[in-house]
């Protein structure tokens, strides 16, 4: 990665900050005093974490169906941006933050 272009790192970058911040949300929101309000919250974590894996994988490996999986990633990741931007708990405000990060990484990555 040393050797790796700027954008190429900052995507996996944010990938890798995104998957962690989605990892603690969804773990978070299972202590929460009312876990049936969280249940979107921690499925949605949890697809968004799974997709940016594998994205990060495709990027890393210049696969040439990274720009597809990216499509999906970007789209999963708005949609747990929205779910965790509805809660007022810090971990779900961290995660959307995360996940806005990692949609304009892969953004300004597929220009």
């Amino acid at each position: 990665m040393k050797n790796a272009p700027v954008e190429y790192r900052n995507v996996l970058d944010a990938l890798a900050r995104c998957i962690a911040a989605c990892e603690y949300c969804a773990d978070a929101c299972l202590s929460e005093d009312n876990i049936q309000m969280m249940v979107g919250c921690i499925r949605t974590d949890r697809d968004c974490a799974d997709i940016c894996r594998v994205t990060a994988a495709f990027i890393a490996r210049n696969s040439s169906h990274a720009p597809h999986i990216m499509k999906e990633c970007i789209e999963i990741c708005q949609k747990c941006y929205d779910e965790c931007s509805q809660h007022k708990h810090d971990h779900c405000q961290q995660c959307a933050e995360a996940c806005k990060a990692c949609i304009d990484a892969c953004k300004s990555y597929q220009q």
